[in-house]
């Protein structure tokens, strides 16, 4: 894999250490867009800078994460071509690991426990309603005895923040950004089960990966006030927790402006694939654009992006999804993508639509076909719907388009073009225009006005590839029974056969 300048980030001691990213989706779900956009992010920080991509799965909540999210999550990943550096870490097999650093807070002093019961917590809650207090834990049990407690009594284990001064942030994306330290409560690290939080959890997987960039969505800002008191704390009792570098982008909006929902794109990746019938290349460099710029340029390769991605370029403001343009774009791709390739993604298309297609037998044809029917198509479902024409046996259904150009008076110059195209000794598209066009010419018409109706016989569409394609793909036997087929057979003396 192509990488970009290698660089490193300095720890606490002075050494250099590797750039390494990781991407830590919850399998509560599919793999969303803005989620796939974020592993895009990281995956190209990483490689650019000659570092390691690195995947985390966040299965700690056991009830909604399920063994199908994941293997979604990880065939969209793979479908977009990220490839990591190590096994992915699951977080769920971590727990002891979190425990003991949730111990070691306790031990320090730098966390308590919590006797609190829910009642109590519901009242200050109530309280805090009241008197519109911001909702926050107040720190009852933050400088009390544990011998206070009932003996036996549940208890949950909290940090204990700081209260003085303020937090503050270099963000590689959206710059200085502080916090009161006031406004950071003591949140739990365990729970009276003994399980730990996902905020304990990330920051211990962190550390435990190497982690030097968290790059992440904007709406995870506020989690970084709350996670770096875990770092000091720790780099207090053992040392060697340095502090990630942290990169919060911006999320993606519709392009009404209004938060990402399904109607504006807020899809699975998996349903990009094979719903929308769109190229993993395209989407690639459709999310890349999504927020970050390279000057003017609007397409690149995998090599390119690696190459010129970086933080700095990555803007403050919520990007638009435009499926106009992600739609533009996988057509610009589908045009520029392997025949052969193609023809293999929209053969299972194709047999949907079609009984009498069979992969196998129809290969050789459809990628012959290709270079004419990926230059009309913007995803894999347009162009099977393009090369059906290809494999259907007659009576050729027509659709309504279709129909209404044939017209008696067009099925009268169908049996023309019949009789022109018989004696074509050379069933090329040139010998073909050549016919055509000096037939139009002698009869004082353009040559749409013979297009038309003999596209309709031919593909039963009113649109399709190039004419001249289409006979020949077809070739000489089937395009002259299609034609026959609507042509009216006009006798001496000019009244129709079946007037």
């Amino acid at each position: 894999m192509a990488s970009g300048t290698a660089a490193t980030v300095t720890d606490a001691n002075g050494v250099a250490k590797p750039v390494v990213t990781r991407f830590a989706p919850s399998p509560t779900g599919f793999l969303h867009i803005g989620g796939a956009r974020t592993a895009l992010f990281n995956w190209l920080y990483a490689r650019h800078h000659g570092g390691k991509a690195l995947l985390r799965i966040e299965d700690t909540d056991r009830a909604r994460s399920t063994e199908a999210a994941i293997d979604a999550i990880l065939d969209g990943l793979d479908w977009l071509g990220f490839d990591y550096d190590e096994t992915p870490v699951f977080q769920s097999q971590r727990a002891g690991r979190h425990a003991a650093v949730a111990h070691a807070l306790l031990d320090a002093g730098h966390a308590y426990k919590c006797f609190a019961t829910a009642e109590e917590l519901e009242a200050m809650r109530a309280e805090q309603r009241e008197k519109k207090l911001p909702m926050r834990y107040d720190g009852r049990w933050r400088d009390r005895d544990p011998s206070e407690a009932p003996e036996g009594a549940p208890y949950v284990v909290r940090l204990k923040t700081p209260t003085d001064g303020e937090t503050v942030i270099e963000d590689a994306v959206q710059g200085k950004v502080r916090v009161k330290n006031a406004e950071i409560d003591d949140y739990i690290l365990l729970r009276s089960d003994g399980t730990p939080t996902y905020m304990l959890a990330v920051v211990v997987d962190d550390h435990d990966m190497g982690v030097t960039h968290v790059i992440r969505g904007d709406d995870h800002l506020n989690n970084a006030f709350r996670q770096l008191p875990i770092y000091r704390a720790m780099q207090a009792i053992e040392g060697g927790w340095d502090e990630p570098v942290y990169a919060h982008i911006p999320l993606i909006h519709g392009a009404d402006g209004a938060k990402l929902s399904k109607r504006h794109g807020a899809m699975g990746v998996d349903a990009y694939r094979d719903e929308l019938g769109l190229l993993p290349e395209a989407v690639f460099n459709y999310l890349l654009r999504l927020g970050w710029g390279h000057g003017d340029q609007e397409l690149f390769t995998r090599e390119e992006a690696i190459a010129a991605f970086d933080l700095p370029a990555v803007g403050k403001s919520a990007s638009r999804f435009d499926f106009k343009k992600l739609a533009n774009m996988n057509g610009l791709y589908m045009r520029d993508a392997d025949d052969a390739r193609l023809a293999d993604l929209a053969a299972p298309r194709i047999a949907a639509l079609e009984t009498g297609f069979v992969a196998d037998k129809h290969r050789d044809l459809l990628i012959e076909a290709m270079p004419s029917l990926k230059a009309r198509a913007k995803n894999l479902d347009e162009l099977a719907a393009g090369a059906l024409f290809l494999f259907r046996e007659r009576p050729l259904p027509m659709d309504e388009k279709a129909q209404g150009l044939l017209t008696s008076d067009a099925r009268s110059l169908l049996h023309d073009i019949l009789a022109e195209l018989k004696v074509c000794s050379d069933w090329t598209s040139e010998q073909l225009e050549a016919s055509l066009k000096d037939m139009a010419e002698r009869k004082d018409l353009g040559l749409g006005k013979l297009a038309q109706p003999l596209r309709a016989a031919l593909t039963g569409q009113a649109t399709s590839p190039g004419i001249f394609d289409v006979l020949v793909l077809l070739g000489r036997e089937e395009s002259l029974a299609r034609i026959a087929a609507q042509a009216v057979d006009v006798p001496a003396d000019g009244a129709s056969a079946d007037s």
